[in-house]
């Protein structure tokens, strides 16, 4: 949720920082701004809209500037505007900030009333004035920074510049995530690693209550008592972060397409080749940080916003089925603030395809503080929740651009999956698991891909729908909530996931003959109770979308549209190929209706504000 990117060295920077904030797109944003330093000043452009409506200014900045900083921004404080877009300046001071100042008012109140004048409605605009009255105080940009901080509440993440202070840029992180790339004689930053891939091979991930003072030529941290703190130099597989769209229209499309790779990647290396003897094998492979110990006592909690969310309901089926464990699923959004007390030993884990989900992140911090050990099902190795975390499960499956998840979905079942079968093999006698289905999962999802002609033919005959109603049953109930999530998010199309049983008390009220309703009727998950509630549905005229085994005939004729499914015993392998059909339908909706499948409005790929 928003962006940063920036630049301190020698060479002329405005381009580069323009083609990074393309780079930023996919977090989600409504305005953008570039402000650059050269010859005794700051000089600034901002718009509202797309990154694109900055292009036509670039040309009034000055060409030889060699330092500046970018901002998308996602609005908290203010509508989209060019006034509340970043950068902020003032007094030749500007400022990009992800995050939320929680105490901006107060703060605001105080500075008017020492004649401050303020130009947007932001929270971030505070901090220039705060920062320009400290500053004429102190004279000295870090120390004015560091009187600053501790008035600051809630999350943030700030890049500063200052005029008389030509050659150094700020940055200030608490609960938002910034990383510093370091080369060879010029410095960057950015909210996402991936917006300096190519331009720089060493990278610092700032942690929180630390502030940067970048150079070109280096880094120097400190705390927020001014300590100088040290760092870790890391160094990233630039191979993982593709981020083309593969000949593709859209990036989501291209992500879905990738499944069948990733989970036969997965498959090949933690099964082999060969027969699984144990799944105590498994083990040994995943590449966790930290050893996976899980007893029958053990309280687990799963914690995650959304898409993570749903896959963390999976999770509870496929642990609960294999082993007697008792798992809570909980929106990481509410976790903290009704204060559950854990139990000794608990085990939370967080499942988040960024890494720096602020709700999220904000419950693996609550589950440290009452003694939990975190594990973390994460896609991006060296973002905050995975460094808070005591063992880490990497999803394995590349950048994801689009910001609905799709592949991230199918990753985080996947490996909660393996992680089911690796937990009950270590204290249970488990039954032989269904290793040749798993084997199958690729070659099946990729017949899912060649079907997608008749998805979209049924995806056409809901364009103009209003509201849709999703249900499944077991397995299939979490995944009636994603494909519900799906559908809202990329078409705007109203839609609500329920369990099957659960449409008689309340939701049944709703149906008429203008209601969509979509019901996952797999062989494996409640075939005949959902039979029933299909019969249920048509007798009061709704309008049912079935999505079911590809010879099910009577299904078929039963319902007005039917997509047909590849169908394999297993019910979490099954709710995997099920995910990937509701993902298509989702997608040739919103094609059709024309909204903006990869950045669907309002929405951010990394939410990284409660």
């Amino acid at each position: 949720m928003c962006g940063i990117i920036g630049y301190v060295g020698k060479t002329p920077c405005v381009e580069f920082i323009f083609e990074g904030l393309k780079k930023l797109e996919y977090r989600g944003y409504d305005s953008s701004g570039i402000a650059v330093y050269d010859s005794g000043h700051l000089h600034l452009i901002k718009k509202p809209g797309k990154i694109k409506n900055l292009q036509p200014y670039l040309g009034s900045l000055p060409s030889a500037a060699s330092s500046g900083m970018g901002h998308t921004r996602w609005a908290t404080h203010g509508e989209p505007s060019e006034l509340n877009a970043h950068p902020h300046m003032e007094q030749g001071i500007s400022v990009v900030h992800n995050g939320i100042l929680e105490n901006y008012k107060e703060l605001k109140i105080e500075l008017m009333r020492e004649g401050a004048v303020f130009q947007s409605d932001t929270d971030t605009e505070v901090m220039v004035h705060l920062l320009a009255r400290e500053l004429a105080y102190v004279k000295d940009p870090k120390k004015a920074i560091l009187n600053i901080v501790p008035r600051l509440e809630g999350a943030f993440a700030f890049g500063i510049m200052f005029a008389d202070y030509p050659d150094t840029v700020y940055l200030v992180k608490q609960a938002s995530p910034l990383v510093v790339g370091l080369g060879e004689g010029e410095s960057f930053f950015a909210s996402d690693a991936l917006a300096l891939l190519g331009h720089c091979k060493n990278y610092v991930y700032l942690e929180d209550a630390q502030i940067a003072e970048l150079k070109s030529s280096g880094l120097q941290l400190y705390n927020f008592h001014g300590v100088q703190a040290e760092f870790e130099v890391t160094q990233i597989d630039e191979a993982a972060f593709s981020v083309d769209k593969g000949g593709f229209h859209h990036y989501m499309r291209k992500e879905i397409s990738e499944q069948s790779r990733i989970i036969a990647a997965a498959i090949a290396k933690y099964l082999g080749p060969g027969s699984l003897e144990s799944w105590a094998d498994v083990l040994d492979k995943l590449p966790a940080k930290g050893k996976i110990a899980v007893h029958e006592q053990t309280p687990v909690y799963i914690v995650g916003c959304g898409t993570a969310y749903y896959a963390g309901m999976l999770g509870k089926y496929l642990i609960e089925s294999l082993t007697a464990v008792q798992v809570q699923v909980e929106l990481a959004s509410e976790f903290r603030y009704r204060q559950p007390k854990l139990r000794a030993g608990a085990i939370a884990i967080a499942v988040t395809q960024s890494g720096e989900t602020a709700d999220t992140l904000a419950a693996v911090q609550y589950a440290k503080r009452q003694g939990a050990t975190v594990y973390s099902l994460c896609n991006v190795e060296h973002s905050s929740i995975v460094r808070e975390s005591e063992v880490f499960i990497p999803l394995g499956c590349g950048a994801e651009i689009g910001v609905a998840s799709t592949k991230a979905f199918t990753a985080m079942v996947f490996n909660f999956y393996l992680l089911s079968w690796v937990v009950a093999s270590q204290f249970e006698s488990v039954a032989q698991s269904p290793a040749e289905e798993l084997r199958s999962l690729p070659l099946l999802l990729e017949r899912i891909q060649a079907m997608d002609a008749q998805i979209e033919q049924v995806a056409k005959q809901i364009v103009e729908a209003s509201s849709c109603i999703y249900m499944g049953r077991g397995h299939h109930f979490p995944l009636a909530c994603e494909g519900a999530l799906k559908l809202k998010e990329l078409s705007y199309i109203h839609a609500e996931g329920y369990a099957g049983g659960e449409l008689k008390h309340g939701p049944i009220a709703l149906i008429d003959r203008s209601m969509f309703v979509v019901a996952l009727v797999p062989r494996c998950d409640g075939y005949d109770k959902m039979v029933s509630n299909i019969q249920e549905v048509i007798a009061r005229e709704g309008r049912v979308i079935a999505v079911g085994a590809e010879d099910d005939r009577q299904l078929q004729e039963m319902v007005e549209y039917y997509i047909p499914s590849p169908q394999v015993d297993d019910p979490a392998l099954q709710a995997i190929l099920t995910a990937v059909v509701l993902q298509l339908f989702a997608y040739y909706v919103a094609v059709h209706r024309g909204t903006d499948v990869d950045q669907p409005r309002n929405l951010a790929k990394s939410v990284t504000v409660e």
